[in-house]
């Protein structure tokens, strides 16, 4: 008879580092001026506000889905994808203190709604919106969550930095952005800061550089600063 699997549980490296990149967000936020709100982030058509809006919409769809676990009941992240793209427009329109005060709730409500999570229910599957293929563990939450918080504070385009990030961080980006598949071709990612690497699909040229440049890289940003590739030319990386 098979040994049935452990109930899967969060990443404790990742449950440390989420409440700290959570509190360096929110203090860049706390320091924007009225000017910066407006002002072009990093991400296409999108301003700071926009970005800060996405941030606590997540929280909230994330806190809804486990509060909705912990009573018994699902509750999607989102009502639909076209609501999720309309909510962040609308918020992003709102006053940058209503702005700023309800990121503020949003990351506090999540770590309230993490913390009631029983051990047993980590394996219970979310869903993003109603009936779609795209669910996730519970235990995956503060993995998500992380990315969020480390590559959306990028994007505010203040002064935090991708180098910045936490050497633990970057590897687990750089883990997840492999798995998420759809590679239009092969090719390997080695971290010279690391000495290690990840095959994203057979054949294709090495990727070389730091961590944190490589993670930042395979989300689609940047122009490939800090990396090098064997075949002289970096390969193609979707937006995340």
């Amino acid at each position: 008879m098979p040994t049935p699997l452990p109930d899967p549980l969060p990443d404790p490296t990742t449950v440390a580092l989420l409440p700290e990149a959570t509190q360096r967000l929110v203090r860049s936020v706390d320091r924007l001026q009225d000017a910066d709100w407006t002002a072009p982030s990093g991400l296409p058509d999108w301003t700071r506000a926009h970005v800060v809006a996405h941030l606590a919409l997540n929280a909230e769809g994330l806190t809804g889905a486990l509060t909705g676990l912990v009573a018994g009941h699902a509750v999607p992240m989102y009502a639909t994808a076209e609501r999720r793209d309309e909510d962040i427009a609308g918020l992003a329109a709102a006053r940058h203190g209503e702005l700023r005060d309800r990121l503020l709730a949003s990351v506090t409500a999540l770590g309230d709604a993490l913390a009631a999570v029983p051990d047993g229910a980590w394996g219970t599957r979310l869903e993003r919106t109603p009936g779609s293929d795209r669910t996730f563990l519970a235990a995956e939450v503060p993995d998500m969550r992380l990315r969020e918080v480390e590559v959306h504070h990028v994007d505010l385009a203040t002064t935090y930095r991708t180098a910045d990030w936490d050497e633990a961080f970057a590897a687990r980006l750089v883990d997840a952005m492999v798995r998420r598949g759809g590679w239009s071709s092969g090719f390997v990612v080695q971290a010279t800061d690391l000495g290690r690497s990840w095959t994203v699909a057979e054949g294709g040229p090495t990727v070389s550089g730091p961590v944190a440049d490589l993670g930042w890289w395979l989300t689609g940003r940047g122009d490939g600063a800090g990396l090098t590739s064997e075949s002289g030319a970096l390969p193609r990386t979707g937006a995340w």
